[in-house]
């Protein structure tokens, strides 16, 4: 994994929230039986999850990563957006400060998950952890626009343009 390629993972994901942009708020905030049960709820989820392993575990910037449910029901797509800006941030941090330690464990007990007990993982393992656990909530809020009547549009890396792929 290196910065162009997580730029790629950034690029889909605007497709997405763009998308969402276009939601009246009943859409955005409609329950459904599966992920995280709304849109909103499933994208806030995803960003925690980059804030929780990479900004809390890895880098040690936040003890407190993941957003009350009071804060994500006054969410909006800006919101979100901004959410997932402070994510990339710590994205790139992790490729800054862990550039030749990538692959070396850290082990302490997630901030978030007091008496959980020391995990052990690499910022390698977390970092294409919170990329594939974006990628599957990503496909279960496009099952969500679907439902809802919506067409989504295609967030597949290799629709991109050409010109994204140039290194």
């Amino acid at each position: 994994m290196d910065r162009i390629e997580y730029e790629w993972v950034k690029l889909t994901r605007q497709i997405l929230l763009d998308q969402c942009r276009e939601l009246n708020e009943d859409e955005f905030i409609k329950e459904f039986e599966f992920g995280f049960q709304s849109i909103r709820d499933s994208l806030v989820h995803v960003a925690g999850c980059y804030h929780a392993w990479l900004g809390s575990f890895v880098l040690s910037e936040t003890t407190s990563p993941l957003l009350t449910k009071e804060v994500i029901n006054n969410m909006k797509v800006d919101d979100i957006q901004r959410y997932f800006k402070q994510a990339d941030e710590y994205v790139e941090c992790v490729f800054e400060q862990f550039n030749n330690k990538f692959d070396e464990f850290i082990e302490k007990e997630p901030s978030w998950r007091t008496g959980s007990g020391f995990i052990r993982k690499t910022p390698h393992q977390l970092l294409i952890h919170s990329i594939t656990h974006e990628s599957h909530h990503k496909g279960q809020i496009v099952a969500m626009l679907r439902l809802l009547g919506h067409s989504p549009k295609n967030t597949d890396i290799l629709r991109l343009p050409e010109k994204e792929f140039a290194k």
